[in-house]
C-alpha cells in the first residue's frame, strides 16, 4: 500500500509546482510559501482530527518531537529556497535541481539509516545524476528565451519602480535551486526518524506547524509582511490551490515514508519531476530539447530503477 501512497504523492508533487508558479508571478516567493503554509497546515490538522489520531500527542517523546521540529526547519528552508529560485527561474531547469536531492537522501539513508547500498543503487545515482546535468545545462530555444529575458526586463523595471532595485540577477536562482535540494534530502531523512513512533499524519501536522512559523518569521524579517494586502485575486487563487496540492502530497508522501524505505519512497515522490514538466508544457509553453528529453530520460529510469530494487 505505501507505493501506491508514494505514486499519489508524486502526482500532487508535480502539480504544486505549477500552481505555485501560477501564484508567485508577481507576489514575493516568501510571502506566497508564507500563506500557502497555512492551508497546508489547516489541512494537515484537519486530517488529524478526522483520523483520531489527536490523542498521541501527549505520547510523543522527546527524540521524535526533536526531529519532526528538525524536520520542519528543513522543510522551510527547503521551500523558501526552492520557491524564489522557480519565481526566478524557469520551471524545467529549477524542478531537476530540487529532484536530484534523492542522490543526496541515498547517501544520507545509508550513513544514518542503514538501509544498505548495492550496485543498482549506485546505477540509480548515476543516471538520476546525469540526468540533472543535462537538464540544467540545456539552454531553452531561442523563442522561449526571448519570452524570458522580455518577462524579466519587465519584472526588474516594475522591482525597481517600486523598491528603487531589481532582484538579483543571472544564475542566482541556481543557488537557490541547489541549497532547496541540499535541504530537501535532510527533511526527508529527519522526516524518517521523526515519525516511526507516531502516526504519520500527525507527524505532518507537527512538522507543518514548524514550517509556518519559520514562513512568516521570514515575511516579517524581510518587511514584505504588508504585500499580503496587496496580492492580486487570481495569483492568491493558485497560491491556495498549491498549498492543498502540498498537503495531500506530504499526507501520502510520509504516509508511505512510515511503512517503506526512505531510499524507495523518496525516488518515487521525485517522480514528480515527469508531472511537472508535462504542465509546465501545456500551461507555460516550456519546451524541452533533445539534450533535456534525455536529462528526463536519465531521471526517470534511475528513479524506477530504485523502485524496483
Amino acid at each position: 500500500m505505501w507505493l501506491l501512497y508514494a505514486i499519489v504523492s508524486s502526482f500532487f508533487a508535480g502539480i504544486t509546482s505549477i500552481l505555485a508558479k501560477c501564484g508567485i508571478q508577481k507576489t514575493n516567493s516568501n510571502v506566497a510559501t508564507a500563506i500557502r503554509t497555512i492551508v497546508v497546515l489547516l489541512f494537515s490538522w484537519l486530517m488529524v482530527f478526522l483520523t483520531g489520531t489527536w490523542t498521541g500527542i501527549m505520547q510523543i517523546s522527546g527524540k521524535t518531537l526533536l526531529f519532526l521540529i528538525l524536520s520542519g526547519l528543513a522543510t522551510g528552508a527547503s521551500w523558501l529556497c526552492y520557491f524564489h529560485a522557480l519565481q526566478k527561474g524557469d520551471i524545467n531547469k529549477v524542478v531537476p535541481i530540487d529532484k536530484s536531492s534523492t542522490v543526496l537522501t541515498i547517501i544520507l539513508a545509508l550513513v544514518f539509516l542503514h538501509e544498505g547500498f548495492n550496485l543498482g543503487k549506485g546505477v540509480s545515482v548515476v543516471l538520476i545524476g546525469a540526468g540533472t546535468l543535462l537538464m540544467i545545462s540545456t539552454p531553452l530555444p531561442y523563442g522561449i528565451r526571448k519570452l524570458h529575458r522580455t518577462e524579466k526586463n519587465e519584472n526588474d523595471r516594475e522591482e525597481t519602480e517600486t523598491n528603487g532595485h531589481p532582484e538579483e540577477s543571472g544564475n542566482g536562482w541556481l543557488w537557490y535551486a541547489v541549497l532547496s535540494a541540499v535541504f530537501a534530502s535532510l527533511t526527508a531523512i529527519f522526516g524518517k526518524i521523526g515519525i516511526s513512533g507516531i502516526d504519520s499524519n500527525l507527524g505532518t501536522a507537527v512538522r507543518t506547524t514548524v514550517v509556518l512559523v519559520m514562513a512568516w518569521l521570514m515575511v516579517f524579517v524581510t518587511g514584505k509582511q504588508k504585500e499580503v494586502k496587496t496580492i492580486e485575486k487570481k495569483e492568491l487563487g493558485f497560491i491556495i490551490l498549491s498549498g492543498f496540492a502540498t498537503g495531500a502530497s506530504w499526507l501520502c508522501y510520509y504516509r508511505a515514508l512510515q511503512d517503506g524505505p526512505a531510499s524507495v519512497v523518496v525516488p518515487i515522490d521525485k517522480l514528480s519531476i515527469l508531472v511537472t514538466i508535462a504542465f509546465s508544457w501545456i500551461v507555460f509553453h516550456e519546451k524541452l530539447t533533445k539534450r533535456a528529453m534525455a536529462g528526463v530520460l536519465f531521471i526517470a529510469l534511475g528513479t524506477v530503477l530504485l523502485a524496483v530494487l
